[in-house]
């Protein structure tokens, strides 16, 4: 029964976040936002909107050890499975100028996040950090996005009537999906005797990233797959220190090391991975890369909370 809860909530985070993603993005087409404002904030915050839910309902339940799980399976289900399913599907060609800022930037996170773990815990205190170089990161990608002057239009563009629509029923569908999620992850792990991040990072994760997969895969369709790439990079950048920072505000989150540690080691290489050729391109046998580098962190995090 829990099972089937935990489909309905997945497939609710599929629908309402892809709505809202879709409400931002054409409400940013409306204000003529420039892409890179578009892929690498609002198309990143949008997307990590099911994230941010559940990040919030699970500390409030006194589970944060879910959100921390939940945001670094995304950011690997982001790279591994969304970036390898894209770029295995079709050639991306994502220039170093696109992402030059927000790959670096996940990288850097991933690193932040790997010393404030070191003793055992996320605290109140590290979530402030973590928002702080957040709003740090927020401003440079503003004020480095605004050089540009033109408008893309990354998802299907309705009209302006439609977008507070898309936001709205977005936001009613992920609240819904998050209290399902959290409630049937708990109960499942009690089942399976698996702890609360392992159900994050294995059944959670891959429902909340499916708004990304959804923006890459259009974007990419459309011809702007440096604003698919730059949301994904983006939404990792926002997982990791406002979700996960969100979490710990909230209640503190007990981190169990070893596992944090492989999530962070594999999430750093994975972003690796996701650095383009001199000409730009991501070919097939890099997103192949991908793929079997988030099925061994999957395995790998498993066997070591086993």
């Amino acid at each position: 029964m829990y099972i089937f809860w935990l489909i309905i909530g997945v497939a609710l985070a599929a629908v309402g976040g892809c709505r809202f993603v879709r409400g931002v993005v054409e409400m940013s087409a409306v204000l003529r936002i420039p892409p890179g404002i578009v892929g690498a904030t609002i198309a990143a915050f949008a997307t990590s909107s099911p994230e941010m839910v559940v990040a919030v309902l699970a500390a409030t339940d006194g589970a944060p050890e879910l959100a921390l799980g939940d945001a670094l399976g995304s950011n690997m289900a982001n790279l591994g499975l969304v970036l390898g399913v894209t770029v295995s599907l079709a050639k991306v060609t994502a220039r170093w100028a696109d992402i030059r800022r927000d790959l670096p930037a996940a990288l850097f996170t991933l690193g932040l996040l790997a010393l404030l773990v070191i003793d055992g815990e996320i605290n109140r205190v590290d979530a402030v950090v973590m928002f702080a170089v957040f709003a740090s990161w927020l401003t440079w990608v503003t004020v480095d996005a605004r050089r540009e002057v033109s408008a893309v239009e990354v998802l299907e563009d309705e009209g302006p009537r439609h977008f507070i629509r898309d936001v709205v029923t977005g936001i009613v569908a992920l609240v819904a999906a998050g209290r399902l999620i959290v409630s049937a992850a708990e109960s499942i792990g009690d089942t399976l005797g698996w702890d609360k991040f392992i159900v994050g990072t294995v059944f959670v994760a891959i429902g909340t990233s499916t708004p990304e997969l959804t923006t890459a895969i259009v974007s990419a369709r459309r011809g702007h797959a440096e604003v698919g790439v730059g949301a994904v990079l983006g939404s990792n950048v926002f997982n990791t220190l406002f979700i996960v920072g969100i979490g710990a505000i909230i209640q503190p989150i007990d981190v169990s090391q070893p596992s944090t540690y492989v999530a962070i080691a594999c999430g750093a290489m994975a972003t690796a991975l996701a650095m383009p050729r001199r000409s730009g391109d991501l070919v097939f046998a890099r997103g192949l890369l991908l793929l079997i580098a988030y099925v061994a962190y999957v395995t790998v995090v498993i066997s070591t909370r086993a």
